[in-house]
């Protein structure tokens, strides 16, 4: 009972926090000016139409030297229109700028561009958590010894490099220099194929290795406390030999700690890194936020923030929730 009033109380706040980002989110775009210049080929006053029909401008008219004019209309009245359309015809608008799709439902381009976004973190999370993990636990039972002090040096190295220096590097050195893997993403749809896992490599490892780092210190830190315990001594004087000591209790009650970060991390698999996709050339969803801010098109922007925002807060329920799954003592929400 406890149990349920506490996920009951979690989303609840989730819906209330995603509701304030999203609102905050549609007032600021639309303090912005409104995009109204016509691409080429395109008629200025069709352009002008299209922003009638989505509810953004109202009282269109052609003023002096051929200038089209128009009234704005108010904020939250756009806001309810948009609201509407969203729940009652699942209509998330059309690229008005965004040249590629222009005219084309925002929400088809986004399932479109989503397994691509998908497929990199997945490998980078099947790759990153065991290798983290390992090096983790080597280094907790090597406390202070030189492989300690090895796996340590690499986890400050890359955690102090940003990132992209990263992904230039293995670009630089793994893709140009030695040519194992293509400088970008194979475009071939078939993703499950060994051309377009081939070709992801480079992107998954520079995503990957940041998680490296983080599971390895923090496993590091929870197996070096556990390791220190009164009932580790406990189990030693019970019979027990070191290696039973460790796997039967050590490494379970210092999961407890590591486990809900794996699993938010499988939730928030969708993030993906925005820099990382752009300097692939990955066809995904980072891609795609980066470009809709380019080019001003702000209902793919509204879409793709609230998807982002929907993730993270899921990512931090699921966590907080596996607790009490993982470890059966501590019970969510009870007093």
């Amino acid at each position: 009972m406890y149990m349920f009033k506490y996920v009951m109380k979690r989303l609840g706040l989730m819906l209330f926090t995603f509701s304030i980002i999203f609102t905050m989110c549609f007032v600021l775009i639309k303090l912005l000016p409104i995009p109204t210049n016509a691409l080429p080929g395109q008629d200025p006053e069709i352009v002008m139409k299209t922003l009638e029909g989505r509810g953004w401008i109202t009282n269109i008219r052609e003023g002096k030297n051929g200038v089209w004019e128009y009234d704005r209309v108010p904020i939250f009245l756009q806001y309810g229109n948009y609201l509407k359309r969203i729940v009652t015809k699942g209509d998330f608008g059309i690229a008005t700028t965004y040249g590629e799709y222009l005219n084309m439902n925002l929400w088809e381009v986004f399932v479109d561009h989503l397994p691509p976004t998908i497929l990199i973190n997945i490998y980078s999370t099947l790759i990153g958590v065991p290798i983290g993990l390992g090096l983790g636990i080597l280094a907790a039972l090597k406390k202070n010894k030189w492989q300690d002090q090895l796996i340590n040096i690499f986890i400050i190295l890359i955690i102090s490099v940003p990132s992209i220096v990263l992904a230039l590097m293995i670009q630089f050195v793994f893709c140009f220099k030695l040519g194992w893997f293509p400088l970008t993403m194979s475009t071939s749809n078939d993703y499950l194929s060994w051309e377009v896992f081939h070709s992801t490599l480079p992107a998954v490892f520079a995503l990957c290795l940041g998680s490296i780092a983080g599971y390895a210190r923090g496993t590091r830190a929870e197996l070096s406390e556990v390791l220190t315990g009164e009932f580790m001594l406990l189990a030693r004087t019970k019979g027990l030999t070191k290696s039973q000591a460790i796997f039967r209790h050590a490494l379970r009650n210092s999961m407890v700690v590591i486990f809900p970060s794996i699993l938010g991390e499988f939730v928030g698999v969708l993030y993906g890194s925005l820099i990382i996709e752009k300097m692939f050339a990955i066809n995904g969803v980072g891609g795609l936020y980066l470009n809709s801010i380019t080019f001003q098109d702000y209902d793919f922007f509204m879409l793709l923030s609230g998807f982002y925002t929907l993730i993270s807060l899921t990512a931090g329920i699921v966590t907080d929730i596996s607790y009490s799954f993982i470890d059966p003592r501590i019970r969510m929400g009870a007093k």
